[in-house]
């Protein structure tokens, strides 16, 4: 066993418990791999995946002594078979072979992959009836009630790993549905929480990539930016607890401690805290229901001092405003939301649009959707995906008008 940065021996969970990697080179996957390394004796890794980067996943592999390792990247197989030559850990590359590794018999798949690319791959380890600890938004997203219905038919365990959910999770403790108030999630208020409409209109991609807590992909950092972030995860939780769209609500929490509070009939309020830090939520992921150590940052209240929250301000960001809306019109809806947002933001961190055109484009989709008729009840995983398609092609006819 090793010792964590807090000078706490390192405690595994019952195991080793094998496990798979889905997108082992990001945000999510490193945070993994760290908590997997220094917990070694209890986790066995399957599979990891990654989609071109070569290096780390290699290193990765070697490090672990994974038995598999692919490159979504196809074009790229070569030079990981070279990089991983004589290890005896076998390698595959395309995306069909990152869906086969999700097939791979492991105890656990931590799905982080990032956008509708992780959505095949993560559908196919819930139909392994596996436990799936859940990093992609857009299974919840853009296939909510279609990836809710694979779990159930696979009977597949679901964990959260976003921050706001593993702590609604902790939170609920398997209180009854008619118990439960509200669930409020807690947003950060991301870097421009105090900025007004005229500096939001001149914000940069290197100043939106600030965020004062967390460290996070280029992606989930924008979107907390524009709060699109805490709007993805109020669909999200629609489809993870047994409340109603009007039991969900947020508050701006800009220390990030309290993650997530919960409210109860009899007036209880329960919250969930701990100092930001995603090793927390993927260690209670993994481990589930026991619990792991983990090398994070202990929680003192009186170090820290003062806890304050506010209100969103939706009128400067309205992308809670546009997600809430998307959830109520249901069908596919928020899989044109989703996907539009991935379009916009790319084209803010390419410069293509400014930062308060991403919400635009998103609103002027869905507008577009909505009269097209593109807006459907979505039976199958083929429809979400065809509406993705959709949302993404007419995000593009919109950002027409902006670059």
């Amino acid at each position: 066993m090793t010792e964590a940065a807090t000078g706490r021996e390192q405690v595994p969970v019952a195991g080793p418990r094998t496990l798979t990697i889905l997108g082992a080179t990001g945000s999510i996957g490193k945070s993994t791999l760290d908590l997997v390394e220094r917990n070694s004796a209890a986790f066995e890794i399957v599979a990891l995946t990654a989609q071109s980067n070569v290096a780390d996943l290699a290193s990765a592999a070697r490090r672990t002594r994974a038995r598999l390792a692919v490159i979504g990247d196809a074009s790229k197989h070569e030079e990981l078979r070279e990089a991983l030559s004589g290890t005896g850990i076998r390698t595959a590359a395309g995306p069909e072979a990152v869906t086969a590794a999700a097939a791979e018999r492991a105890d656990c798949v931590m799905a982080a992959i990032v956008g509708a690319a992780g959505l095949e791959p993560t559908f196919e380890a819930v139909r392994q009836g596996r436990r799936v600890a859940l990093a992609n938004k857009e299974c919840l997203v853009s296939a909510g009630d279609v990836f809710m219905s694979a779990v159930a038919d696979a009977k597949a365990e679901l964990l959260p790993v976003d921050s706001e959910h593993s702590a609604a999770l902790q939170a609920l403790a398997g209180a009854a549905p008619e118990s439960i108030e509200r669930i409020v999630l807690t947003a950060s208020g991301g870097p421009f929480r105090t900025w007004n409409s005229e500096e939001l209109e001149r914000a940069t991609p290197e100043q939106a990539l600030r965020h004062p807590n967390w460290s996070m992909g280029a992606k989930i950092t924008i979107d907390s930016a524009t709060l699109m972030n805490k709007g993805l995860e109020l669909i999200e939780a629609y489809h993870l607890f047994p409340v109603s769209a009007q039991q969900l609500g947020t508050v701006v929490h800009p220390q990030s401690i309290v993650h997530c509070l919960v409210s109860y009939t009899d007036g209880s309020v329960l919250a969930q805290m701990a100092f930001p830090d995603m090793r927390t939520p993927i260690a209670l992921a993994l481990s589930w229901p026991q619990r792991m150590s983990a090398p994070t940052q202990r929680l003192d209240l009186a170090a820290v001092g003062t806890l304050s929250f506010e209100p969103p301000d939706e009128k400067r960001f309205p992308a809670l405003t546009i997600a809430r809306d998307a959830l109520l019109r249901g069908g596919t809806a928020p899989a044109i939301l989703s996907a539009a947002n991935e379009v916009a933001v790319e084209a803010f961190l390419s410069r293509q649009i400014g930062f308060l055109d991403i919400v635009r484009v998103v609103a002027e989709t869905l507008e577009a959707a909505e009269a097209r008729g593109a807006i459907i009840t979505a039976g199958s995983l083929a429809e979400v995906l065809a509406a993705d398609a959709e949302g993404r092609r007419l995000a593009r006819d919109v950002l027409v008008r902006y670059v």
